[in-house]
């Protein structure tokens, strides 16, 4: 399916320092940093290419209040080493997004504390009033916060458009097998390269 000018918005998923960065929260923690990384080229192209189109850029950050009071099962259970990291506090250079991708003037920019776009947050109402039908997904985690989005983005009748090389997981198999779920039942998956082109 071919990717749409109108109507659409790009969303630009959790491409911040805490995830990308070598001196970021997740790679003090352990995680592989460097497997994220090959994701920013395709969203640096996206973003660029959007706001020469005219399609809105909406950015997500995975942020927690201080002392996570919104942290919930993930940094309280399940990785409490994000807790002793400090993981992803809001007001914090952890939580920002990098700087290449800083949003512009009058971008809008998604704050959640919860794998899902939509989850607690304002995305839907930002949408409908500018009567977005359909979306295109790029950022981290693939099996994660992407897949997650897609997943609610679909169930709410979004056109879904994921950008395979334009998203990145720690663990190459986690991110085919996530994609391969995306394409079958939530989303179309498509390159940077075709957004780009339909957008030109």
């Amino acid at each position: 399916m071919d990717v749409p000018k109108e109507r659409t918005a790009l969303l630009v998923i959790d491409m911040q320092n805490g995830f990308l960065e070598e001196q970021g929260s997740m790679a003090r923690i352990g995680m592989p940093h460097d497997a994220l990384v090959p994701a920013l080229a395709g969203c640096e192209r996206l973003v660029e290419a959007a706001r020469k189109a005219g399609v809105p850029v909406i950015y997500t950050r995975y942020v927690y209040q201080p002392g996570y009071a919104d942290g919930g099962l993930l940094p309280h259970e399940l990785v409490p080493q994000m807790v002793e990291a400090q993981a992803l506090i809001n007001g914090t250079w952890d939580a920002e997004i990098v700087p290449s991708l800083a949003p512009g003037d009058g971008e809008v920019v998604i704050d959640k504390s919860r794998p899902s776009s939509f989850y607690g947050t304002q995305l839907e109402p930002v949408l409908t009033s500018q009567d977005i039908k359909s979306l295109v997904l790029c950022g981290v985690t693939t099996n994660i916060c992407v897949e997650t989005t897609a997943r609610d983005a679909g169930q709410r009748d979004y056109r879904v458009h994921v950008v395979a090389d334009a998203c990145a997981e720690y663990d190459q198999t986690r991110h085919e097998v996530a994609l391969g779920t995306m394409g079958f039942a939530f989303s179309w998956l498509t390159s940077t390269d075709e957004v780009v082109q339909a957008w030109g």
